[in-house]
């Protein structure tokens, strides 16, 4: 990279990163079609396009559904027996497809060889600013409703074949095509729905849980203020999954973002927009990694919070308090939404494992310290993940703690633990007077993934003592391992 295109680089972000926070403040959608009056539009009102692509040419609109045309069916060699994916994009600045486009279309045939994928074309729509755009995608989800209701009652297409994928606007275009179709469609996934002009939006407006037998939403960009969050914030699904917390994803940090361009050069450039809304994508990247990597399945976890989840607290798969996030989903429908959580990798496969560490720190003295730095490293019968990062935000004497650490390695059954307690700073003056320790008599551990309970003691003796700044203490398993008991 040239010394001057940082700047330029920066330069360009800053510009999307601030029009992203225009979008942000902009009011509520003001056009409403409401369930009970809205009539199906005449075919001729139609502006949105419905792309029949094929595994040979996934990026290319080559034949076109058209409602009311019905020799187009059959000119595009729908499959009458099988399920059909109908794809949602979301605002686009460019007025072009996104590069994710083609690439979850490939990994739907992939997965579903003889399945109709059909691409919602509604760009010119798309590409206006984004207070328009969003209230566009009332019109949007009419278009794809009376599409929807053509099939069915022109060719008999069963709607349990419909599953409905949303980005960004496309998930609230989905939700209301949802909302208005004659009998409810299988299922709607939205990927990271838009938060800017729905946070505190109606339902009608929205998606929600009403809109399809089951609809499941993955939220990788909900940060900051409701009113200001890229992504929507609420739960608006049957169940809702917040990867890595739902908030800024791994590898989608400035310092990753110069490292790309860096490698990509002017490519990299090209697809500057792409790389800012790292996270905000992340959704569809998720998905896709479902279809492809069906043997990596990657589970999220109930819980009531992030701050729970990042403890380790809710690692149970008792009564469905675990599913699996993308294609595969357990389709779970309850009274209220679901929240659910997990942690990922960088970059696909995203699959990692989920291990609650709970311990009780002894000391001879009463003493508490907070953000200490930790190395864990983990060896099991498959293989050995070490030296995994873990900051402790509180350590105190006599008391019981939780974390949660992950790998993306599958060390199979757990057979032994390293912890090292790093030095905080090689100028904190009072580690020369006085070296923190804290005796450690066993480590509990939960595997989220294998649903398993283990104990680990310390390899020699009763006690271990663990010391900021000194060598790393090994716990190995001092019982079988058992499945997780009813209650836990």
């Amino acid at each position: 990279m040239r010394s001057g295109e940082v700047p330029a680089l920066l330069m360009w972000m800053h510009c999307l990163l601030a029009c992203y926070k225009v979008l942000a403040t902009t009011e509520p959608p003001t056009t409403t079609i409401a369930n009970s009056v809205w009539k199906k539009t005449d075919f001729k009102d139609i502006e949105s396009k419905f792309s029949l692509r094929t595994p040979e040419e996934p990026d290319e609109d080559t034949c076109y559904l058209i409602p009311g045309q019905d020799q187009t069916v059959g000119n595009c060699h729908f499959n009458h027996t099988s399920k059909s994916f109908v794809v949602i994009h979301g605002w686009t600045v460019t007025g072009m497809y996104e590069s994710w486009v083609p690439k979850l279309v490939d990994a739907l045939y992939k997965r579903e060889p003889h399945s109709n994928v059909i691409v919602v074309d509604w760009l010119y729509r798309a590409q206006q600013h984004y207070p328009v755009s969003a209230g566009y995608t009332q019109l949007v989800g009419q278009d794809v409703a009376s599409f929807i209701d053509w099939m069915e009652e022109k060719f008999n297409y069963p709607l349990d074949n419909i599953h409905i994928l949303g980005y960004s606007l496309g998930a609230h275009a989905a939700g209301v095509a949802g909302s208005l179709t004659t009998n409810k469609v299988n299922r709607i996934t939205g990927l990271d729905p838009a938060g800017p002009s729905f946070e505190y939006a109606e339902t009608s407006v929205t998606l929600s849980p009403d809109d399809a037998d089951f609809v499941d939403v993955v939220h990788t960009y909900s940060v900051g203020t409701p009113d200001r969050s890229i992504g929507i914030q609420r739960p608006v699904g049957h169940i809702d999954i917040y990867p890595n917390g739902g908030s800024f994803q791994p590898g989608c940090s400035i310092g990753d973002t110069i490292r790309l361009i860096a490698e990509n050069g002017i490519r990299g450039f090209i697809d500057m927009d792409q790389i800012v809304k790292c996270s905000h994508e992340r959704s569809i990247h998720l998905f896709i990694d479902s279809l492809l990597h069906e043997e990596k399945p990657t589970m999220a976890y109930r819980c009531n919070s992030k701050e729970a989840f990042d403890k380790g607290l809710c690692l149970s798969c008792r009564k469905n308090r675990c599913n699996t996030l993308g294609y595969k989903v357990n389709k779970v429908r309850g009274k209220r939404s679901v929240k659910m959580y997990l942690k990922t990798n960088a970059q696909m496969p995203f699959k990692v494992f989920h291990y609650q560490v709970k311990v009780h720190f002894f000391a001879k003295r009463n003493f508490t310290v907070t953000n200490q730095p930790f190395l864990v490293s983990l060896y099991g019968a498959k293989g050995e993940s070490e030296n995994r990062p873990l900051t402790l935000e509180e350590m105190s004497t006599n008391k019981t703690y939780s974390y949660l650490i992950y790998t993306e390695l599958d060390v199979g059954e757990l057979l032994m633990l390293k912890i090292k307690w790093e030095s905080e700073s090689y100028l904190n003056w009072s580690n020369w007077f006085r070296t923190n320790a804290f005796d450690v008599q066993k480590i509990r551990i939960k595997s989220g993934e294998m649903q398993e309970k283990l104990i680990f003691c310390p390899q020699n003796g009763e006690r271990a003592s663990i010391a900021q700044g000194q060598g790393s203490v090994v716990f190995v398993r001092c019982n079988e391992h058992s499945n997780m008991k009813k209650g836990d």
